[in-house]
């Protein structure tokens, strides 16, 4: 073998020096590329779950720093998030490098994707703090349309601090530019009601013996129409003229009533079962909050525009019942509008309200002259979220003071009793089983137990509804302290981008829903709604028409309170559309009372295939991904052995008979929410 002949060290560094050059200036002769930095776009179109995107730095605004090393440039992001860039063809190779900023300080769990023309080209799998960056290197030539994605790796955003560092594009021909999310068409499905009457509603309805009974038959169809009612108790009277049922819960028992709905274009019928006994809210229920469009601005006045609206717009017709005041509405200790500061209660200890709100039995009473229920809002702690009195050391007084006022729901919210949970208010030693360094299930359930027990020794039906954000696993002990629905998670208006992800959360416990017991994942907010983070004012809602599609069909089939939180002063054709199709919100109500069962089927899609008391199943074919995609329903998924009608509910249309699966392709985000009735062979 003969070896090399050794070059000098001059010689080889000049070799090396020439070489280097060489291949250098042929990448950049065969290239041309120009470096566009990530931090340099347009950052505006990027949409995230907390924050703003921060350049150059993390969401802290701190350094970008990822498993101790720190980047001089990037974007500092939070999940779940967004960025969609439009490259056109311009654009050689993406690099970056990703992780969990060091200063989340907390167990931050995320995933970064990068789709390019709708197919996924990187997955960094979840990355959590701590992780070392992960490098991004893609080849992206003749691609159009980048989206850059973290995900919250199904476990909430709280920590999820995400960097795109070093992350730049190099270019040779068009500059990559950040654009909006893809627009749709907002497409009204659901048919206008007909002329002839058709009566809405829940099958079946639970009052407690001898209480006040107010309930405002649903129906839609051109007015004037006369109602009548067979079966009815005898201490109860319909009025045939607004179809308002009124008077004194009958005696313990059962009762079947068929109501009748008649106009100049025809007649219709319906069966409601009347039970009387212990258990309020036989279905989920259904009404208007205030809170995600108004805030700290609520007045009485707005409280009753929100009740005749509900009547005109044609909300109350199809179950919309409940008119509910959240935070705001009492006194306050101090507060930016001297009009709702004073002193909280008077001489006797009775709540005050603020001076937006002169009488608050006179807010009750004219909304229950709609033949609607009124709600009401107040926390277990000494304040409210927003700084508002509580009830703390007051509850068997509030409990009284809201009965008395003719309300018929209660909010109870968590709130300031953190400061009692955890000792540091005076008297917080009633609290039983407290201890230094942590809470036992018992503080958990104490406040809400003590308010459900004194709720039920009122001579009014007061529907009793927990948040505290699904604490303790408030799910499996909600319904022992007296309450009928109960939060899952945190507010919804700081997560409407993960309606998905709380979807499923929420489904997970399916097991501990039932009539009388309904898991709540928050408010519908769509149409105008205020920013939850600043409590600004109204402003078109960012959910696209086949996420709000997707909104509306997932609450029904998880059997959820479906609470409207948006300006009803607002309300639009596509919005009514939404909140008021009758067959999916039958599915809402559906007396069997069960939150559907899922069954994943990717990353991107997934079914929720829920039971119906007449033996039907009702099922919606969901697409979470950021392009369409291709669903398939199996039939076993379905529950479904032989044939079976299928109709589309939002459109209203049947769809013929299949044997299975069917198929569909879902818009992003989209969804097909179907009924399918199985077809049973004659004899």
């Amino acid at each position: 073998m003969i070896e090399p002949k050794a070059q000098s060290p001059l010689r080889a560094r000049t070799t090396i020096h020439f070489l280097t050059l060489l291949i250098l200036g042929l990448g950049f002769q065969g290239s041309g590329a120009e470096t566009v930095w990530l931090d340099s776009l347009d950052l505006s179109n990027l949409r995230q779950g907390w924050g703003r995107p921060q350049v150059n730095r993390a969401i802290r605004e701190t350094p970008l720093t990822i498993a101790g090393k720190v980047f001089a440039r990037g974007v500092g992001t939070h999940a779940t998030s967004t960025l969609w860039v439009q490259l056109d063809g311009g654009t050689e190779r993406f690099t970056a490098n990703v992780g969990v900023d060091d200063a989340a300080a907390g167990p931050g769990t995320v995933i970064f994707r990068v789709l390019a023309d709708g197919r996924r080209v990187f997955d960094s799998g979840v990355m959590k703090t701590g992780t070392p960056p992960k490098a991004v290197n893609l080849d992206l030539r003749g691609r159009k349309l980048l989206l850059l994605q973290v995900l919250d790796a199904g476990d909430g955003i709280a920590f999820d601090h995400a960097n795109w560092a070093d992350a730049r594009f190099e270019v040779t021909g068009v500059k990559p530019k950040t654009v909006p999310v893809p627009t749709e068409e907002a497409v009204i499905l659901t048919p206008r009601p007909g002329p002839a009457p058709r009566i809405n509603g829940p099958k079946v309805y639970g009052c407690r013996p001898g209480n006040p009974f107010l309930y405002r038959i649903p129906t839609q169809g051109e007015r004037p129409i006369t109602f009548s009612a067979k079966g009815l108790p005898k201490s109860l009277n319909l009025d045939a003229e607004t179809g308002i049922i009124a008077g004194q819960a009958p005696l313990r028992g059962e009762y079947e009533v068929t109501l009748r709905a008649k106009n100049r274009h025809g007649t219709a019928t319906r069966t409601l079962r009347i039970i009387a006994g212990d258990t309020l809210a036989l279905t989920p229920p259904m009404g208007w909050n205030h809170w995600y469009a108004h805030y700290d601005r609520i007045t009485d006045a707005m409280m009753r525009e929100a009740a005749d609206i509900m009547i005109s717009s044609g909300m109350a017709d199809v179950g919309y019942q409940y008119v509910n005041v959240d935070d705001c509405w009492m006194m306050a200790p101090k507060h930016n509008d001297p009009l709702r500061v004073g002193r909280l209660r008077d001489a006797q200890g009775v709540l005050l309200p603020n001076k937006y709100f002169p009488d608050m039995k006179l807010l009750a009473d004219y909304i229950h002259s709609k033949g609607l229920k009124a709600g009401i809002y107040i926390s277990p702690g000494p304040l409210t979220c927003a700084g508002f009195a509580g009830s703390w050391q007051h509850e068997a007084l509030d409990a009284k003071t809201f009965a008395d006022w003719g309300y018929d729901f209660l909010k109870y919210d968590w709130c300031s009793y953190s400061r009692v949970a955890d000792g540091r208010e005076p008297g917080a030693d009633q609290v039983p089983n407290w201890a230094q360094g942590g809470r036992r299930l018992e503080v958990y359930t104490h406040p809400y137990k003590l308010m459900g027990d004194l709720l039920k020794q009122q001579p009014r039906d007061i529907v009793y509804n927990l948040c505290q954000y699904g604490m303790a696993n408030v799910w499996e002990w909600g319904e022992a302290v007296g309450a009928h629905c109960w939060r899952t998670a945190g507010d919804l208006g700081f997560e409407l981008d993960r309606i998905f992800e709380v979807a499923l959360k929420n489904a997970e416990h399916r097991a501990w829903s039932r009539p009388g017991a309904w898991n709540d994942p928050d408010y519908i907010q769509i149409g105008w709604i205020g920013n939850a983070r600043g409590g600004g004012l109204p402003q078109p809602c960012p959910l696209t028409p086949n996420e709000q599609y997707s909104y509306l069909s997932l609450w029904a089939l998880m059997a959820a309170p479906i609470f409207y939180s948006g300006d009803m002063t607002k309300l639009d054709d596509f919005t009514l559309n939404v909140l008021c199709n009758p067959e999916v919100i039958e599915v809402n109500q559906d007396p069997l009372g069960q939150c559907g069962a899922v069954s994943v089927l990717n990353d991107e899609t997934f079914i929720l295939v829920k039971d119906l008391e007449d033996g039907s199943k009702a099922a919606g074919l969901f697409n979470r991904g950021e392009f369409p995609a291709e669903a398939a329903l199996p039939w076993p998924v379905a529950g479904l052995t032989g044939p079976a009608k299928v109709r589309d509910l939002w459109r209203q249309q049947d769809l013929g008979v299949s044997s299975g699966p069917y198929r569909a392709t879902l818009p992003r985000h989209g969804v097909v929410l179907l009924r399918l009735t199985p077809v049973r062979a004659a004899k």
